[in-house]
């Protein structure tokens, strides 16, 4: 079963997000695994007017919710499911387009440059840093934010470690690697978990130079 064919069928079996979250809203955007939980758009800074790019864009929901900001959207996911689930949800929006592609793919092969790359437990928490960010710096305008969410690193598990699942680092690790690529001001941050809930989420951003 190839990479695309393994995310499809994850994607497939996965649960519509809500209609509507905690606060009435119909859009938002959460960088964490728990609903309702954690910092909002304000990490990205304004992006009216702004071209953001989603690596990982899953069900299209919160780059959707910057385009309803006035940002203009471009989602990518390796999965085909994906990308019908999110052009059926919001495909009505002008400014948002979706692809099907693999990230460095996508990144190799585009010719835009984008004033913001967001991933929110997608493709830079499973591609290799050093082939990935360099292929990101090379699509974003200088000043631009790369910012980025997965699970603490040892979260998963010594056996998830050991099988290359997931490419895990620590925060001065993160520093390092997004420095020697071509970023700078970057800040890693743990969310804490909500109550009764034992695991938090790494929250990284970085500006491209």
């Amino acid at each position: 079963m190839s990479l695309a064919e393994s995310w499809d069928r994850y994607a497939v079996g996965s649960k519509p997000r809500r209609a509507v979250n905690a606060n009435g809203e119909t859009t938002w955007l959460n960088w964490t695994q728990y609903a309702d939980h954690g910092p909002n758009e304000s990490v990205l800074g304004p992006v009216a007017g702004r071209r953001v790019l989603e690596l990982g864009s899953g069900s299209g929901s919160n780059l959707a919710h910057l385009v309803t900001l006035g940002a203009t959207g471009r989602g990518v996911d390796i999965a085909p499911a994906r990308e019908t689930v999110a052009r059926e949800c919001w495909g009505h929006l002008p400014g948002l387009e979706f692809r099907t592609a693999e990230a460095t793919t996508f990144l190799s092969e585009t010719d835009e440059t984008f004033d913001v790359v967001l991933s929110i437990f997608g493709a830079v928490w499973f591609v290799g840093p050093d082939t990935l960010l360099s292929l990101i710096r090379s699509r974003m305008a200088p000043g631009g934010i790369l910012a980025f969410s997965h699970l603490p690193p040892g979260s998963q598990g010594p056996k998830a470690a050991e099988a290359g699942l997931r490419h895990d680092r620590t925060p001065d690790e993160w520093k390092r690697i997004l420095t020697g690529h071509g970023f700078s001001d970057v800040r890693v941050s743990l969310i804490e978990p909500p109550e009764g809930k034992a695991v938090g989420t790494m929250l990284v951003r970085a500006l491209a130079t």
